[in-house]
């Protein structure tokens, strides 16, 4: 068995994904078939494919247009890290020529989209599998096992706080400020969280209402239309306070507060609040269920996850029982080479996988919902079922 061949359209941000991916068998100690080797690269850029080739020695071809790597009988899978407005219309290419699909989160911008590409991954028979790399994430993973322990009871509730401190960097600098491009950061960025709610929680979001508005970004300089970022480093030192920003996309029109309420199928209430000009960055999960209670400090490799329960009592600091965050190498606390592990085993093999193209449409359908209903004053929008029997089919593993 051969090393899986792949291929990688996007050089961005996400190139850490695809340098997960690349991992010849013979040179990181696998065994034999279980690696994967990154041999054709993708950008619409050529700037950009130039730098980011050097990163992936055995990648002999290099093109500007998809179609091309598309064509190309040697390839066994492909990664998809565009933008996010690009999603939609690569993914059907890539499940059409039938190539093991990893299309990075989210999977679409609209609900609409979301559904198109399933239809075609079960018309084609193609494996889907969608990045929604916080269900590797080593405090995810912990969170879960203790909900799975009943350490807490069942779980009725849960908040999350997002606190984004390189949100002037990370998403009003560049395509993702334009809601054309993302619908807004209430899909973009926070499908990441609705799916680790929907997967703490044991179900899925079906009604949902927010408010949220442009409070610092709108005011703030912006570059000229048709101007680029100025190139270099992805992530450079935001000046502070917030207000002392610029050099903004030239289109500024996604929220940078929100906060969102959410009714589960299985009747857990949960909220999800997000800031892009906060002096940290972290996300803070509480679940309050009918034991006891958990919350996490610290996201990362090292941070602490309380379980509160006894009582009940006042306010304490020290709780009933503390779990320690295991440590992990890579980036995104190591979920990057995991994902990649359980992609490469899919692509393979086939099966169950832990993140779910089912699951990563329900986390658009309520980002999706909840951006619609804080453009409306507020109103509660109902989230639109996926069809059954799509449902049923890549719940079961993809199996015809």
């Amino acid at each position: 068995m051969e090393d899986l061949r792949i291929g990688v359209i996007g050089l961005g941000l996400r190139t850490s994904i695809a340098l997960a991916a690349d991992r010849p068998s013979e040179g990181s100690g696998a065994g034999s078939g279980a690696g994967a080797v990154v041999t054709a690269l993708c950008d619409a850029d050529p700037a950009v494919l130039k730098r980011q080739s050097a990163k992936f020695p055995a990648a002999a071809f290099l093109t500007q247009d998809h179609r091309e790597l598309l064509d190309r009988p040697d390839l066994d899978a492909i990664v998809v890290n565009t933008p996010d407005d690009t999603h939609e219309r690569l993914a059907v290419d890539v499940l059409r020529a039938g190539k093991a699909l990893y299309l990075e989160k989210p999977m679409a911008i609209t609900v609409e989209g979301c559904d198109a590409i399933l239809r075609t991954a079960r018309e084609t028979g193609t494996k889907l599998y969608v990045g929604h790399n916080m269900r590797h994430m080593g405090v995810v993973r912990l969170m879960r096992d203790i909900i799975a322990k009943g350490v807490i009871g069942e779980p009725k509730t849960v908040w999350v706080r997002h606190f984004v401190g390189y949100g002037t960097e990370f998403y009003y600098k560049d395509w993702h400020a334009d809601r054309t491009r993302t619908t807004g950061l209430l899909l973009q960025k926070a499908t990441h969280d609705l799916d680790v709610i929907h997967w703490l929680a044991g179900g899925y979001t079906t009604r949902v209402n927010a408010l949220g508005d442009l409070l610092l970004h709108g005011d703030l300089p912006r570059r000229a239309p048709g101007t680029l970022r100025p190139d270099g480093e992805w992530l450079l030192a935001d000046d502070w306070p917030p207000t002392a920003r610029k050099d903004l996309n030239p289109v500024v029109d996604v929220e940078d507060v929100s906060v969102m309420n959410m009714r589960l199928d299985n009747g857990v209430i949960a909220a999800y609040q997000q800031c892009h000009f906060t002096p940290d960055y972290v996300r803070n999960y509480t679940v309050i269920g009918t034991e006891g209670r958990l919350e996490n400090f610290g996201d990362g490799p090292g941070a602490t996850v309380k379980v509160w329960n006894t009582g009940p009592t006042g306010y304490r600091d020290d709780c009933d029982i503390a779990y320690k965050v295991p440590e992990a190498q890579g980036t995104h606390g190591g979920a990057d080479v995991q994902i990649m592990s359980e992609f490469i085993r899919f692509a393979r093999e086939g099966g169950v996988t832990d993140t779910s193209p089912v699951a990563a449409r329900m986390s658009v359908a309520a980002g999706y919902l909840a951006t619609m209903s804080l453009r409306d004053g507020g109103r509660p929008y109902d989230v639109p079922p996926l069809d059954p029997e799509l449902a049923a089919y890549f719940d079961g593993g993809q199996q015809a």
